[in-house]
């Protein structure tokens, strides 16, 4: 099944535009590009966002440059549509997700993942319905104050693990997470109760042969 990846900069106080939706703190260096973005970009074919998110796509000169991925744009707004290579819709995410979900596979291959662009509405559309499969953060060393939220209140506790960690140029960091559901939430839990239970043995043990020495 096609995997919905939430990928977007963010600051250290997590925010991923400034109040008036200006992005000029967010940073691109040559080798995250290549290492993360370059990969990233071969992984998808399909991209959702906010209209706001689409408004600030356009002022940086639009989506000419990717005729492979196929754009779609949620606004109560806008009239639906297909222009500026972007499909506009009024349907819910989750209804967009599961019809592309749904989309047999064409000449060219096998359907790709979808990049849920932002902004920060649509990740807490898209984690109430708990369609976040994984989280793909690249944060620059920089705290704004204030701002648009990557993540708005109002949607319930979502299990993550760390999938990777790198650090590049100019201080920049990628993180990437894995949603963990129900069955392995429940091995997570398990395996970290495992160990905590080995600690504490091993713990034990240590004191009793501490206690054994100090009597001889």
């Amino acid at each position: 099944m096609r995997k919905v990846i939430l990928a977007l900069g963010v600051s250290l106080d997590g925010y991923i535009a400034r109040p008036d939706d200006a992005i000029d703190f967010l940073i691109m260096p040559q080798d995250f590009w290549k290492a993360v973005m370059a990969p990233f970009s071969q992984r998808v074919d399909a991209a959702i966002m906010g209209r706001k998110s689409y408004d600030v796509s356009m002022k940086m000169g639009g989506f000419g440059h990717a005729p492979k991925m196929d754009y779609y744009v949620f606004s109560r707004t806008q009239p639906e549509g297909r222009r500026d290579a972007c499909t506009f819709t009024r349907k819910s995410p989750v209804e967009v997700i599961q019809a592309l979900r749904n989309q047999p596979d064409d000449k060219s291959g096998k359907k790709k993942d979808i990049w849920a662009m932002g902004g920060g509405d649509l990740a807490r559309q898209l984690l109430i319905a708990d369609l976040v499969d994984e989280i793909h953060l690249g944060v620059v060393p920089v705290l704004i104050g204030e701002g648009i939220s990557l993540f708005p209140a109002g949607f319930p506790q979502r299990e993550f693990e760390l999938m990777e960690n790198k650090s590049f140029s100019h201080d920049l960091v990628s993180l990437k997470y894995r949603r963990i559901r129900e069955d392995e939430e429940t091995e997570a839990k398990s395996r970290t109760a495992s160990k905590d239970k080995a600690a504490r043995k091993h713990k034990m043990k240590s004191k009793a042969k501490k206690k054994t020495k100090s009597r001889r």
